[in-house]
């Protein structure tokens, strides 16, 4: 075994509240400096010396996972007026093409963009956004080459194939069209990456003179702009982690001044569909679990606001479709997701049903105002996903396609099931839960627990073809639905954040030592993942329960909270207080620090561990994995393996293209697979 590299300790004394603290490893944030990279390069060294032999295992499990896709593939195509939108992948590229048909699915291909040659040359390479001129002459598309998750705009004459000269760099993902077909509103980020401006670009004019419509200079709020269905009204978005604010424009009128619907009040969420004479308002005011509201065009003022669906205290609203004779509201309740339909003239209501007892659905690309077809895609832990379209009208639905997964996958040869756990505050915990039919729980089983448990995002029981390669060698595959997440609704959440945060960490917990009890598993064929804020619980678990767990991967994880937390100057940090607090309040600092997997490293045996990390990651700073494993290396007692492997050319979401990040799904499997001596 090669020897790990060893991080300089250079000692940095820290006093917060009060609170003396010595940071040993703060000067791996000196991104310039040559010794952090050559730090950076020492860990991944190590971790391909470690794992050299198990390259071609790692191979093989690529090969399986690429043999379950069809690489060569055809996306549902999207009628939007007379043109079908879709993309396709081919076989051996990594990046889908984007092409529409005009006037049948029969007519002649157009090639938009092949991603493959934009891409040339990039290690890493993004759309942001992709959208079409409203008379479908123009594309408006940026790229990120780096994973920094900073894009340059760019537009293209879809007549001749030219782009055009306007260039705009250091654009967000968000971007809308006028209806005249040259008006164009986008964001700009400031230095902390937070999109906080939003520009009116004329075609043809000089970018450096685009006309700024509105600056956000609250730090907590995020920009976008977006368009009404019916294509009549543009809106600007103004939105925190707990407060909305929105504003209007019509589309016919580019040059008009946004109005407010309602100004932003703290901890009020709410967003904005349009039809006819009324605006639709999704809010939780006075509604944990969301209500529906509709408002009149000519004053939308919340003085004016009439109930459509009152709040129910089981029964969460997600989303709302709002087409010209149907509404249409994705809700959840008791964590599953149903479709609510309601006619407008009638006010009749009906519910789509579903079949399993585990699935998602999710709803799909809807763009034309007066369609009476509803597009959603449905899917499970054993159900590839399967795009529908609902017949609104007839309550009847139509299969437009279902992934195929080749290689001879057989439903039927597998079970899916959602079991509970207790938390030690008593509240049941559900889990999805995935193996193969015929497993015996008799306690030797591998089990692969994941969570997440932040910022009320649910992690749906979705369909994954790769995880087959796991489950087919023996795995029980399941899904966490701790607190923190949106998974029993609004309250779920609540419960889960701020000074209730160490409930995630515990229900997780709560989680594995049931599935322990149960006979599903035991602690050396557990093993438990989770990336980005689920690579905090990753970290805080692994601190708190180090022997419940044979290893751990923990993806880019956020697990320096309290410096990151203290530091405005970076990314995310200001607008999350709402999230984890703010630790400059004494009361939050304390908490923070009873949890930080950071600052609570001990000298004791920890499990087998991975840590990813991307060097231009803008959500988390490639220095806090960095740093968390230099201090696990510095401080633990076991001769167990510890790993570091950093993506010195990607971000947050590590490699962009398919192939290579199935290679990247290989490379944890195969860690999983070795440490449990499973490499078959």
């Amino acid at each position: 075994m090669p020897k790990p590299p060893v991080a300089k300790k250079i000692p940095k004394d820290v006093t917060v509240h009060g609170d003396p603290r010595i940071d040993n490893y703060f000067w791996l944030r000196e991104r310039d400096n040559p010794a952090v990279l050559d730090y950076l390069k020492a860990e991944n060294a190590y971790t391909d010396a470690v794992m050299k032999h198990t390259e071609k295992f790692r191979d093989a499990l690529f090969r399986e996972m690429k043999g379950r896709i069809k690489e060569t593939d055809l996306s549902v195509p999207v009628k939007i007026d007379d043109y079908y939108y879709y993309s396709r992948t081919e076989e051996g590229k990594q990046y889908p093409i984007y092409c529409r048909k005009k006037g049948s699915l029969e007519g002649d291909e157009q090639v938009l963009l092949d991603q493959n040659k934009l891409a040339k040359g990039y290690k890493y390479f993004d759309l942001g956004v992709l959208e079409v001129s409203p008379d479908h002459r123009l594309l408006a598309f940026a790229v990120d080459t780096t994973g920094g998750e900073e894009y340059k705009l760019r537009i293209k004459d879809l007549t001749t194939g030219e782009l055009l000269p306007d260039v705009v760099p250091r654009v967000s993902y968000s971007l809308e069209w006028a209806n005249d077909n040259k008006t164009i509103f986008y964001t700009t980020l400031d230095e902390a990456k937070r999109p906080y401006k939003v520009f009116r670009h004329v075609l043809g004019t000089d970018t450096g003179e685009d006309q700024l419509v509105y600056h956000e200079d609250d730090d907590q709020y995020f920009l976008a702009v977006s368009k009404s269905k019916s294509r009549e009204y543009l809106f600007l978005e103004m939105e925190s982690n707990i407060t909305t604010e929105v504003r209007y424009l019509r589309a016919d009128d580019p040059f008009g001044e946004f109005r407010i619907i309602h100004p932003r009040e703290k901890g009020m969420e709410y967003s904005v569909a349009h039809h006819g004479d009324w605006f639709y308002i999704l809010t939780n005011d006075q509604a944990v679990n969301f209500k529906l509201m509709k408002a009149p065009v000519v004053d939308p003022s919340k003085a004016n606001w009439e109930e459509v669906i009152p709040h129910r205290e089981t029964v969460k609203i997600d989303h709302m479709e709002v087409f010209k004779d149907y509404l249409v509201v994705f809700e959840k309740e008791n964590g599953l997701k149903r479709i609510r339909v309601t006619r407008f003239d009638s006010n009749e209501t009906h519910y789509v049903d579903f079949p399993e007892p585990v699935y998602t659905i999710s709803v799909g690309d809807n763009p034309e105002f007066r369609s009476k077809l509803l597009r959603f895609s449905y899917s499970s832990l054993i159900t590839p996903r399967t795009v529908y379209d609902y017949d609104l009208e007839n309550r009847t639905r139509e299969l437009k396609k279902q992934d195929e997964v080749l290689g001879g996958y057989d439903p039927s040869q597998y079970v899916s099931e959602r079991i509970w756990a207790t938390a030690p505050d008593g509240k049941k915990v559900p889990m999805s839960v995935v193996y193969k039919r015929g497993l015996e729980k008799n306690g030797r089983n591998p089990l692969y627990l994941y969570g997440y448990g932040a910022y009320g995002y649910t992690i749906d029981p979705h369909f994954s073809s790769a995880r087959f390669s796991l489950i087919d060698r023996g795995f029980i595959f399941v899904i966490a639905h701790v607190r923190g997440g949106g998974y029993l609704g609004r309250p779920w959440y609540e419960d889960g954040k701020l000074l209730r945060k160490k409930n995630t960490f515990t229900d997780f917990i709560a989680c594995a030592e049931y599935l322990i009890a149960q006979n599903y598993t035991n602690p050396d064929r557990l093993v438990i993942s989770g990336g980005s804020a689920g690579g905090l619980l990753m970290g805080a678990v692994t601190n708190m329960r180090p022997d419940l767990f044979k290893a751990v991967i923990a993806r880019v994880p956020f697990v320096d909270v309290i410096n990151t937390m203290l530091d405005e100057s970076l990314p995310l940090t200001v607008t999350e207080y709402d999230e984890w607090g703010d630790p400059h309040d004494k009361t939050f600092y304390e908490y923070m620090r009873s949890y930080s997997p950071y600052d609570n490293v001990a000298a004791k045996a920890y499990p087998n561990i991975l840590v990813t990390a991307g060097l231009n990651d803008p959500r988390v700073q490639y220095w806090e994995p960095a740093k968390w494993v230099a201090k696990l290396r510095a401080l633990k007692t076991d001769d167990n393996i510890l790993l570091l492997k950093t993506n010195m050319g990607a971000g947050h979401s590590g490699a962009s293209g398919r192939y290579d990040y199935l290679k990247e799904v290989a490379f944890r499997y195969a860690f999983v697979l070795d440490v449990l001596n499973i490499v078959k």
